[in-house]
């Protein structure tokens, strides 16, 4: 058993980047695209070829110093996926859309904030209106007109008759 995990190990280690998986050649511990381009992410090297180019990419690859360059490869993905998307303006194209959506919800957000202004105002004044009122008063007014209390009958002594 110890032979067949020893051959599993060895066949891992030899896998083909999906780089020269794609492009057909032998893969050796000097690929430069085997670090940013590994056997599971065939589709990310395929855009990134289709766009720049394979020898662009090794290019680009070489020209950022090597503490930067799974950064610019990830980079490379995100401008070739937006260029098939897109081909006149790629990511900046995006990145337009997506400063136009920010500026129309700062327009939303600002429409809201005025309204909340308004209805604070409504609510204060409302507020206001009901502290000022007097109670005698909102007695008065929820009670029946037609049912006005007579006391002692002096509505009815007050008004003369004619005779």
């Amino acid at each position: 058993m110890a032979f067949h995990a020893d051959e599993a190990k060895t066949s891992m280690q030899h896998q083909p980047c999906a780089a020269c998986r794609m492009l057909r050649r032998r893969c050796d511990s000097k690929c430069e695209l085997a670090p940013y381009f590994p056997t599971d992410e065939v589709e990310n090297f395929a855009v990134v070829h289709r766009v720049f180019g394979a020898r662009n990419v090794i290019k680009m690859i070489q020209t950022v110093e090597e503490a930067k360059r799974g950064d610019a490869v990830k980079s490379m993905v995100y401008e070739a996926t937006a260029r098939l998307r897109d081909p006149v303006y790629g990511s900046a194209g995006v990145i337009y859309e997506l400063q136009k959506m920010i500026e129309e919800l700062k327009a939303q957000l600002d429409s809201i904030r005025t309204r909340m202004s308004e209805m604070r105002e409504e609510k204060e004044q409302l507020l206001s209106i009901g502290n000022n009122y007097d109670p005698m008063f909102d007695s008065a007014m929820t009670s029946d007109p037609f049912d006005f209390p007579v006391e002692g009958g002096w509505l009815y002594s007050n008004i003369s008759t004619p005779s």
